[in-house]
């Protein structure tokens, strides 16, 4: 049975054509900065502009008339995927031209930037022009939304087009009924505190342009910094606590934001992820600092680094190494939960983990109670579907799946088994705390492992198991 037609094909290359228009239009952006600081690297941002933007158009209108079916959800999920591979490549082709950083290596750079992963491929970024770390940054603010989220919330129009791209960035709540609204919404709330967290960062004494792009890696859960020593580069306290709200407020769901003025902050302190958020930030950072010597601030940073998988740090690679293993376990355990659904946050994220725990209570209830008795999972006070409850164990299973394999691969190559399931965990969660195994050092066989982790992990792999179970499917034919 055919699952993919030529007509499948032609709905998605159509789409994607908007898409690839959108990411043409991102890499022109740096320019600004790139004129403000007399640069002068013009062609390094406008020949992949131009690339992506011609052939997007083409797309649209070679294939304008060629296809009248509506989309699904399986060609939202093909275009979903594509999207953030192309933007990547169109990426790294920037770097390239603007670093001659090897083209694997640049890809693997862009990639890191837009799935909010935040680990580099440069030895020394404070080196690197303005225009290119700010391009850094921008990748991270796009991505901590979604490529798809945010070109289709400003270039499409209303209707099952954007319903479907929109769930096939693993997003399904609404503030609104119609999705474009929703999407408006949210970038809205986004720009709010992005402009709230440069304003925040002044006042704290930082340049404006450290302000910009900081804002931008942290409030989109990126973590990929302009410094070497990342936000530990600025040792100054009221810096990290800044840059603790701002990851905990990108770790939250956008629907909890939206309703904050109508209920005077209520939303947020009845927000079962946000409560948890806090309690887990709070109860790990007093464990950690009981059992080892860190610096409080620096066990508080880490540990919101970790759960909100942004990935920045104080502490170098090599500091973090050196903690206790209990530690480090405690951080792995953060990194595989993530925060809330509908926020920037990678990983498995916390509704999945509580759906799947409140299954496997529920199954002991049903052993314990009468036979015949049906015992009911909640949340929120409604009821969990039974599809929930198997679609979140089914998602941990892959992604504990994932892991192992990426893991057993860097053991295969000789690295310490330790710090290997530490990267890989980062890798899978794009969060990027790392202990300093990950750089432009390992072999490029790795290199495109991580490559698939961070690409699988941003939009939760069902949507290029998909787009490569039709590519096989055609390859076959």
């Amino acid at each position: 049975m055919r699952y993919v037609t030529k007509t499948d094909l032609v709905i998605v290359a159509k789409n994607s054509g908007y898409i690839m228009i959108g990411i043409g239009v991102m890499c022109l952006i740096p320019l600004i900065f790139d004129l403000v600081y007399f640069e002068f690297d013009l062609l390094s941002f406008i020949i992949p502009s131009a690339i992506s933007i011609l052939l997007g158009y083409g797309l649209l209108k070679f294939l304008e008339d060629k296809s009248r079916k509506s989309m699904k959800l399986k060609h939202g999920m093909m275009i979903s995927s594509f999207a953030w591979l192309w933007a990547s490549i169109m990426g790294g082709l920037v770097f390239t031209l603007a670093t001659h950083m090897p083209p694997l290596d640049a890809i693997f750079e862009s990639m890191s930037a837009l799935t909010g992963t935040g680990i580099t491929m440069f030895n020394d970024v404070e080196i690197l022009p303005h225009s290119i770390l700010f391009f850094r940054s921008f990748e991270q603010w796009v991505g901590g939304l979604g490529v798809v989220v945010m070109v289709i919330g400003v270039l499409t129009k209303p209707g099952s087009v954007s319903s479907k791209l929109y769930q096939s960035e693993a997003r399904e709540e609404r503030i609104k009924p119609s999705i474009k609204t929703t999407l408006e919404k949210t970038i809205e709330i986004y720009v709010i505190y992005s402009v709230a967290g440069v304003i925040l960062y002044l006042l704290a004494g930082m340049p404006l342009f450290d302000a910009i792009c900081n804002t931008f890696h942290i409030v989109s859960t990126g973590g990929m910094s302009i410094k070497n020593a990342n936000m530990g580069y600025y040792h100054n306290d009221l810096i990290y606590l800044i840059s603790i709200i701002l990851m905990i407020l990108g770790a939250t769901s956008f629907l909890a934001h939206y309703k904050i003025i109508k209920t005077r902050g209520k939303s947020l302190l009845n927000d079962l992820q946000f409560k948890i958020i806090i309690c887990v930030i709070a109860f790990v950072s007093l464990m950690v600092y009981f059992v080892s010597n860190i610096v409080p601030i620096d066990i508080l940073f880490t540990v919101t680094s970790a759960l909100t998988t942004t990935g920045a740090n104080v502490a170098p690679s090599q500091t973090m190494a050196s903690w206790p293993s209990f530690v480090n376990i405690c951080i792995m355990c953060l990194m595989l939960t993530g925060g809330s659904n509908g926020s920037t946050v990678g990983a498995i994220k916390l509704v999945r983990m509580i759906t799947f725990f409140k299954g496997i209570y529920r199954h002991i209830r049903e052993i314990l109670s009468p036979e015949g008795r049906v015992v009911a999972v909640k949340l929120h006070g409604n009821k969990i579907p039974e599809k929930a409850i198997a679609q979140a164990g089914n998602f941990i299973t892959l992604y504990m799946m994932f892991i192992m394999f990426t893991w057993a691969l860097f053991c295969l190559f000789g690295y310490d088994p330790f710090r290997s399931l530490f990267a890989t965990i980062s890798l899978q969660g794009n969060n990027g705390l790392e202990l300093g195994i990950v750089n432009n050092t390992i072999h490029p066989i790795l290199k495109l492992v991580c490559l698939f982790d961070m690409w699988t992990g941003r939009i939760e792999i069902y949507p290029v198991l998909i787009t490569l179970r039709a590519f096989f499917e055609i390859f076959k034919r």
